[in-house]
C-alpha cells in the first residue's frame, strides 16, 4: 500500500457525504451552463414537472424542468425535439444520479415563438376551431360595433376615422386592452367575454397594429383563440399587417389584413347605401306601377270572364232542385221495386205453406186412396175366387168327400197305416175304419 493509498484510507466517507461533496463540486463547477441535445423519454406527471433525457449521438444526461419554468414555455416539449437549454448541473442524492436542472429552453432551428405558433395551430386545427362551418356571417348593417384594442395605438384611430367617415351615425364601443406584454392575453380574453355577454354588439373587431412575432404573441395565445371561438357574436381579426398571420386570424369569423380593412369590411358606406336605397326605391315604385297596371288588366279580364255570383247561385239552386227531384223519383222507384220483389217472395212463400200445399194435394191423395181401395178390393176378390176354386178342388180331392160317397178308409193301429191290400193285415190285427161320420175300431179275426 503506497502513501497516497494509506492517506485515502484514513478518511472514510459515507455514501451521503461523498454524494453531497460531489453535488457541491458539480454545482460550483457547472452552476449555470448552456446545453443542447435531443429530448427523449419525456414524462410529465401530475405534479407538472418535466423529466426527460437529453442526448446526442454519444451520450445522454437526465434533465429536469420544474413546473414554474414549464409555465414560461411558449411551446410544448416533445420526444425528438432538439433544444438548447440553460441550467445547472446537480446530483439527485437519493439515487446518486447527476442531472441538469433546466431553467430555460428554446428549440433549435426555429424560434420558440414560431414553434409555439405551429404547435398551437396544429392542435387547434385538429380540434376543429378553424373549420369553416363554425364561422358566423357578418351582419349586412351592424348597429353597434365593439372594438377591442389598445386605446393609444394607431389601429383604433384608423378604425374610428374609417367608421365615422363611412357611416357617421354608427355606434362604436371601445374596450381598451393591452395588446402586448405580460397579461395582454388575459385582458383580451376578458374583453372578448365582456363584449360577447354584456355589451352584445353586432360585430366585434379585435385589432392591433403590426409588430414582431414577440409583439403579436398575445394573439397567438390558445386562451385568446378559445375565447374567440366561444363568442356568439361574429369576430373580425385585424392584427398586424397584411403579411402577418396569428392564431386569432385563423379562428376568427373574418380575417382583415389590417385594422383599416376591418373597418371597411364591417362598416358599409352610408352614402352608397342611401343612394342604393333611393335607386331601389325608384325601381320598386316602377315595378309596383307596372304590377298595378298588369294586375288591373288581369282583374278586368277576369271580371269579364267571371259569372255573377247570383247567377251562379241560381244555377246551382236549379241544379240542386233537379238533383232532389231525381233523387226523390229514384227513391220511389226503388221502393216500388222492393215492394214488387217482396210480393213475389210473399207469393212464393205462401205457395210453399203446408196448409196450401195440403189443400192442393188432398184431392190427389183422396183419389189415389180411392184407387188403391178399389184395386185392393179387386185384388181381394180375385184372390178370394182363386181360393174358393182351390178350395172346391181341394174338397173334391179330399178323402172325406170319398167317404161321403159311402166309402171308408182302413188303417192299422197303432201306426195308422192305410190298408190297401188284405194281405197286409193278419189275424188279431187291430184296425181303425174311418167313415163319413165317425170311425170304428175292429179286430181281424180271419
Amino acid at each position: 500500500m503506497n502513501e497516497a493509498t494509506q492517506q485515502a484510507t484514513r478518511q472514510i466517507f459515507t455514501v451521503s457525504q461523498l454524494t453531497k461533496n460531489i453535488k457541491s463540486l458539480l454545482e460550483q463547477k457547472f452552476s449555470m451552463i448552456w446545453i443542447s441535445g435531443e429530448i427523449s423519454n419525456l414524462r410529465i406527471p401530475n405534479s407538472g414537472h418535466a423529466y426527460f433525457s437529453l442526448k446526442d449521438d454519444k451520450a445522454q444526461i437526465i434533465a429536469v424542468m420544474f413546473r414554474g419554468q414549464m409555465r414560461q414555455l411558449r411551446f410544448d416539449l416533445d420526444d425528438g425535439l432538439a433544444i438548447v437549454g440553460l441550467g445547472r448541473v446537480s446530483v439527485y442524492e437519493p439515487r446518486g444520479n447527476y442531472q441538469i436542472i433546466l431553467e430555460y429552453v428554446e428549440p433549435m432551428g426555429a424560434g420558440a415563438l414560431q414553434l409555439a405558433f405551429e404547435q398551437t395551430k396544429q392542435r387547434l386545427t385538429e380540434e376543429g376551431l378553424f373549420s369553416p362551418e363554425h364561422k358566423i356571417p357578418l351582419p349586412f348593417l351592424p348597429r353597434t360595433i365593439c372594438v377591442i384594442t389598445s386605446p393609444t395605438g394607431a389601429a383604433i384611430q384608423d378604425i374610428i376615422n374609417i367608421t365615422f367617415r363611412r357611416f357617421p351615425t354608427l355606434q362604436l364601443k371601445i374596450l381598451p386592452v393591452r395588446v402586448q406584454g405580460h397579461g395582454a392575453s388575459e385582458e383580451i380574453v376578458n374583453a372578448l367575454r365582456l363584449a360577447d355577454q354584456i355589451v352584445r354588439p353586432d360585430v366585434i373587431i379585435l385589432a392591433r397594429g403590426g409588430g414582431s412575432m414577440e409583439d403579436l404573441a398575445a394573439f397567438n395565445a390558445e386562451s385568446v383563440a378559445r375565447a374567440i371561438y366561444a363568442c356568439e357574436t361574429p369576430v373580425v381579426s385585424a392584427v398586424g399587417h397584411e403579411i402577418d398571420f396569428t392564431i386569432a386570424d385563423f379562428v376568427a369569423d373574418v380575417r382583415a389584413p389590417t385594422p383599416s380593412a376591418a373597418a371597411e369590411i364591417v362598416v358599409p358606406v352610408k352614402i352608397e347605401l342611401l343612394s342604393r336605397c333611393s335607386e331601389l326605391r325608384h325601381r320598386c315604385l316602377r315595378s309596383m306601377s307596372r304590377m298595378v297596371l298588369v294586375s288591373r288588366e288581369h282583374i278586368h279580364r277576369l271580371g269579364r270572364a267571371v259569372v255573377h255570383p247570383l247567377k251562379k247561385l241560381q244555377a246551382y239552386q236549379q241544379r240542386v232542385d233537379d238533383l232532389q227531384g231525381r233523387l226523390f223519383r229514384a227513391g220511389l222507384e226503388l221502393v216500388r221495386h222492393r215492394q214488387v220483389h217482396l210480393m213475389k217472395v210473399h207469393f212464393r212463400l205462401t205457395n210453399q205453406s203446408p196448409v196450401i200445399r195440403e189443400r192442393h194435394v188432398r184431392p190427389v191423395i183422396e183419389m189415389l186412396y180411392f184407387r188403391l181401395l178399389k184395386s185392393n178390393e179387386k185384388l181381394i176378390a180375385k184372390y178370394r175366387d182363386r181360393v174358393h176354386g182351390a178350395n172346391v178342388k181341394l174338397e173334391a180331392l179330399s178323402p172325406k168327400a170319398v167317404l161321403q160317397r159311402g166309402y171308408s178308409i182302413t188303417r192299422t193301429l197303432p201306426d195308422l197305416k192305410v190298408v190297401m191290400d188284405a194281405v197286409e193285415v193278419h189275424k188279431g190285427q187291430r184296425l181303425e175304419i174311418l167313415l163319413a161320420r165317425g170311425k170304428i175300431q175292429s179286430t181281424v179275426d180271419g
